[in-house]
């Protein structure tokens, strides 16, 4: 078997919740939560501190994804909501979304059930290192902006829409290679790593991670490596993986949650000084050849390719946008849509000002102004990356679309 892009390295199982504020309210009353003890770190071991951990993301206005003691936790929490099967996972994602654009791919899991033959659509191809069907379901938390949950005699009111994943996912969190790899590789003009951020045994992660870098090394001349981070169950891990991947890949990419994290402070990301310092400290930790940054404002590619990687970029933007309008089934008509849109004049100018402050090492691109009653937050960074990549595979033409007034 042989793919031009091999996206891996997991795919999951989704139970996405629709939204019910009321369900949220009536279980931080009846297990007597006080605001006071809101906290989106708290260990999850059972139903009463899985709803404390929802409450303090969403008083933190963030979103993120933590590690679950017991997957029963989450099959009985979401009895409880309107929930739908869909399939998650960066690389799966990241496939789904290219294939609404007629790029083919093929994705590495390490878990198979029914769910994921029935749903993987046609053009995306798989190989699994899973010797038997197993169903081990994320749970997907999806909130609105301006949602409002009564916590005893305060009222939690959130500002921004976001997404939290809950988890208990053996295999991911054993994230085991097929001996597969070893051949599609170094046939593979882009390779996607994602993934190690589920797994918790040191010496496992140090096994997966020394086998990427070496099939990373067998990525042919002329092909692109991009490692997509993630929010770590154990976060110390994240500090070994930055330092094997930054040196291992082509493109190092986050989002504004894991930037903001890794800097350990929040700012103003529309304040060019500030974004100037964060870009500076984040290129010294981790100093890969080039880092994509994508967040709800702008995106932007840091590095030797920045401006080479301007088109990939906003492509990546417009098939998050895409998705956050449309949701899942989108299709290269509605991808036109979203191209044709302008982005705001203040993203502009903002983009301007950094690519001004950075020359030609830096792209950035404007986010666009989005307005919908029924956001779609699970899967915009996965889409992002399905974008990025599609532009790649069409040779850094965007597709379908117009150049942005920069």
């Amino acid at each position: 078997m042989s793919a031009s892009i091999v996206l891996g390295l997991g795919g999951t199982v989704d139970y996405e919740l629709a939204w019910d504020a009321e369900v949220l309210a009536s279980l931080a009353a009846h297990h007597g939560i006080v605001a006071s003890e809101l906290d989106a770190t708290i260990p999850v071991v059972d139903e009463r501190s899985l709803v404390v951990s929802i409450l303090g993301y969403l008083k933190d206005g963030v979103g993120g994804e933590r590690f679950v003691t017991r997957s029963e936790i989450l099959d009985a929490f979401a009895a409880r909501f309107d929930t739908r099967v869909t399939l998650g996972g960066t690389c799966v994602r990241a496939a789904i979304a290219m294939r609404s654009l007629g790029v083919d791919s093929l994705v590495h899991l390490v878990s198979i059930d029914d769910h994921v033959r029935r749903l993987l659509p046609d053009g995306v191809s798989y190989v699994c290192s899973a010797d038997a069907d197993s169903t081990d379901a994320h749970l997907i938390v999806q909130y609105p902006a301006g949602a409002a949950i009564r916590v005893g005699d305060t009222k939690v009111v959130t500002e921004h829409p976001n997404r939290l994943i809950y988890v208990n996912d053996r295999p991911n969190r054993e994230l085991v290679l097929s001996d597969e790899l070893d051949t599609i590789v170094p046939d593979a003009r882009v390779f996607l790593v994602s993934g190690f951020n589920t797994i918790q045994d040191p010496d496992l992660l140090e096994d997966r991670l020394r086998h990427i870098e070496r099939l990373l090394g067998t990525v042919p001349a002329g092909g692109v490596s991009i490692f997509e981070d993630a929010g770590y169950h154990e976060p110390a891990f994240s500090l070994r993986v930055r330092e094997v991947m930054a040196s291992a890949v082509d493109v190092y990419s986050l989002n504004e949650d894991e930037l903001f994290a890794y800097l350990g402070r929040r700012f103003d990301l529309l304040d060019a000084d500030a974004v100037e310092q964060a870009l500076r400290d984040i290129a010294a930790l981790i100093p890969a050849p080039c880092l994509v940054i994508h967040t709800k404002h702008w995106a932007l590619a840091l590095g030797e390719r920045g401006q080479e990687l301007a088109e990939a970029v906003r492509g990546g933007i417009l098939m998050a946008s895409t998705r956050y309008l449309v949701g899942d089934g989108q299709t290269a008509q509605d991808y036109a849509r979203t191209a044709a849109m302008d982005p705001p004049e203040r993203g502009i100018a903002f983009a301007r000002e950094l690519e001004r402050r950075f020359g030609a090492r830096l792209a950035c691109r404007p986010a666009l102004a989005l307005t919908t009653p029924t956001p779609t937050t699970i899967g915009l960074g996965d889409s992002f990356v399905g974008g990025f990549i599609a532009v790649l595979a069409a040779g850094g033409e965007s597709q379908p679309g117009k150049n942005l007034p920069l």
